[in-house]
């Protein structure tokens, strides 16, 4: 899936094209799956972490409702880019690939870019190759997070009364 995902994202091939590929399948061992498999390609995903995280949401019941999902202001502009997204939870999830996100500058970039994400009323998950390696911990992530939040009363700062010294 992910060479079909690169594919479209780089324009080697064409949705139209991909249409075309039932036909040539039909009959041939594997051509059922291969058939199965293709309605779930989709050009937007940039990497193969990407394609596989999506793949985890989807077979674990919590597809994303859109891919590079763009994150703006009230004025229209850019804050990010969110490689998963689920609207109505107001969730992205980010996927860091050692390659694009390891170098410092890139590391310092992903957070600006996360805290502008935040700042507009976001909630980011991260996540790894190690991370997609395990098929249910995206999508059990992500349906935790999607859940009712469940945190404590956070403590109003500053408090109203003087704390109680100890003796």
């Amino acid at each position: 899936m992910s060479v079909l995902d690169s594919a479209l994202n780089r324009g080697l091939v064409t949705p139209d094209s991909l249409a075309t590929v039932p036909a040539l399948v039909r009959g041939r061992r594997g051509g059922p799956a291969a058939r199965s498999h293709l309605g779930e390609a989709d050009g937007r995903a940039q990497s193969p972490l990407e394609t596989w995280a999506r793949l985890r949401c989807v077979d674990g019941g919590v597809p994303p409702d859109v891919l590079q999902l763009e994150v703006r202001d009230e004025d229209g502009h850019l804050l990010g880019l969110g490689d998963l997204g689920w609207r109505a939870a107001r969730l992205i999830a980010e996927t860091d690939g050692a390659g694009p996100h390891g170098t410092p500058e890139a590391l310092f970039a992903d957070r600006r870019r996360q805290n502008r994400l935040v700042n507009a009323g976001w909630r980011i998950l991260r996540f790894t190759w190690s991370d997609a390696l395990r098929p249910d911990y995206i999508p059990h992530t992500v349906r935790q997070a999607m859940s009712p939040i469940r945190h404590p009363a956070i403590p109003h700062w500053p408090p109203t009364h003087p704390p109680a010294h100890p003796r």
